[in-house]
């Protein structure tokens, strides 16, 4: 069983806006639910101020995607909806065609673990307009919370150097479904474990834990507390030495390990939850090593985030693992992507192809028409250069064709004609179906942790990060252009 069905329901077609309903039944009346479209999805800025996005989410929308109906439930429950007038929102012929459908579209997409940019067609549906419409608000709350979930991961894992990060958010999530979403896209993005249980048995995430607080405080003193969990768990003695005294903790801790030792047993090692983790850490390791633990590891927690492991790895901070909670799960700095699943390509009524823009007086919020595609060119190292956004009917770039930043016209960039590229968005669905088995997580993550190390380290730096180069394709945006001058003149005719 898979973990989306074993999650939920069989089919999560109705987990959407009501408008997206609406305008179906308006496109059935109109005559155009069946004509053929592209949709695209993106966002607009990097999240938490940096320099690229870790996709993901995408195995999750394929699976709602392969299972999309309208059960007995859902068709009874959008019966009884009331309009304003009194009478049904939705009539008998619109939800007899809804418990017919199923899912029909192709989809592609640039798959999980990829170093992603603004802009960028993450995923791209292409089928009826109905069809495409529905399945809008489910594809952004699945991959714009998981694609920022693991941008935040690949963060903290870089701040983090080579010391592990375990992801320890379960009781701070958004409740399970937050919970479960983001283990999996933490681990996406290069955590090494959780401690969420549930998601180590869905995903096959390695699952790490400890004791609380209240442990140690179940006893009538931290001596006898620690010794009983190393007795009842010998294999997994971590023991948490902050309820009272930390460093006096950690002398505890240390007979705790001796007696163990006398039993073929080892003290794995010791976590600080609370107070000034660099100096407590320096102590915590000159006090271990004196007493002969060298290979005790020494745990940290505590509200931490990207910005936090850095400060304490440069200030000296003897940390062996990092657990982090709060701060990943919740994306605490940034609680959105800000993801948009845009009308892109629309067949008209003689079956040739339009291609509809979304006009903003801000530039950054005008929609970039077209079937999109996006080219990756690479240098002889194999670091990331620049990224091109096309249409696939248009044009391919090339090494050596000019690109076009989609906020400023005036920024424009050749191509280095030494440069290879490669595609970036994929095949994923055909029909419906998907073109092949998933990768499992472990090859998404060791896809993103490939990706981020492509990257400049301006780009990967935490704070005021180097831009990397995304642009249109010179031709998509003369057409780009073009459609939006079209536009403003029509406006402006009496």
């Amino acid at each position: 069983m898979s973990a989306v069905s074993e999650l939920y329901r069989t089919s999560l077609a109705s987990l959407t806006d009501l408008y997206e309903l609406t305008m179906a039944a308006g496109y059935v009346d109109t005559g155009m639910a069946e004509r053929e479209t592209v949709f695209s999805m993106s966002f607009r800025n990097l999240p938490f101020e940096g320099g690229y996005a870790i996709a993901a989410g995408l195995d999750d929308v394929l699976e709602i995607l392969e299972g999309f109906r309208y059960e007995p439930a859902d068709l009874q429950y959008l019966a009884g909806l009331i309009g304003a007038g009194g009478r049904p929102l939705f009539d008998p012929d619109f939800l007899d065609r809804l418990a017919r459908l199923r899912f029909t579209c192709d989809v592609d997409a640039i798959p999980e673990g990829t170093a992603v940019f603004a802009n960028e067609p993450l995923l791209r549906v292409r089928g009826p307009l109905m069809q495409a419409q529905l399945v809008e608000s489910v594809l952004l709350t699945v991959v714009g919370f998981q694609t920022l979930v693991a941008t935040k991961a690949a963060r903290v894992v870089e701040a983090a150097g080579s010391a592990p990060v375990l992801e320890f958010g379960l009781r701070r999530s958004q409740g399970p479904d937050g919970a479960i979403s983001a283990a999996r896209a933490a681990y996406v993005g290069g955590v090494a474990a959780t401690s969420n249980v549930l998601a180590g048995r869905l995903f096959g995430i390695p699952v790490r834990g400890t004791h609380a607080h209240s442990w140690v405080q179940a006893f009538e003193d931290e001596r006898r507390a620690f010794d009983a969990y190393a007795a009842a768990q010998p294999d997994n003695v971590t023991l948490l030495v902050d309820t009272y005294d930390s460093l006096l903790g950690v002398e505890h801790a240390i007979e705790a390990g001796r007696k163990l030792r006398e039993r073929g047993g080892e003290l794995g090692g010791i976590r600080l939850d609370s107070g000034d983790l660099a100096y407590l850490s320096i102590e915590a390791r000159r006090m271990l090593d004196e007493a002969g633990f060298a290979a005790t590891r020494i745990v940290a927690s505590n509200d931490l985030d990207e910005y936090t492991i850095e400060s304490l790895r440069e200030q000296g901070a003897r940390i062996d693992v990092w657990g982090v909670g709060t701060r990943l799960d919740t994306c605490y700095d940034q609680p959105a992507l800000g993801a948009i699943y845009k009308l892109t390509a629309i067949r008209d009524g003689s079956g040739a192809w339009r291609y509809p823009v979304k006009v903003s007086e801000h530039s950054a919020k005008t929609s970039i028409p077209g079937i999109l595609g996006v080219r990756r060119f690479v240098d002889s190292t194999e670091r990331f250069r620049a990224d091109v956004i096309y249409d696939e009917d248009l044009a391919e770039p090339e090494a050596g064709d000019v690109m076009v930043d989609p906020a400023d016209a005036l920024h424009r960039r050749r191509i280095d004609s030494e440069w290879h590229c490669v595609e970036l968005v994929e095949p994923a669905m055909r029909g419906g179906r998907r073109t092949g088995p998933a990768p499992t997580l472990d090859e998404m993550r060791d896809r993103a942790r490939k990706q981020v190390s492509s990257l400049h380290l301006g780009i990967r730096r935490l704070l005021n990060p180097h831009t990397y180069p995304v642009g249109l394709e010179r031709r998509l945006h003369e057409r780009r252009t073009e459609q939006v001058l079209e536009r403003k003149r029509a406006e402006t005719l009496p």
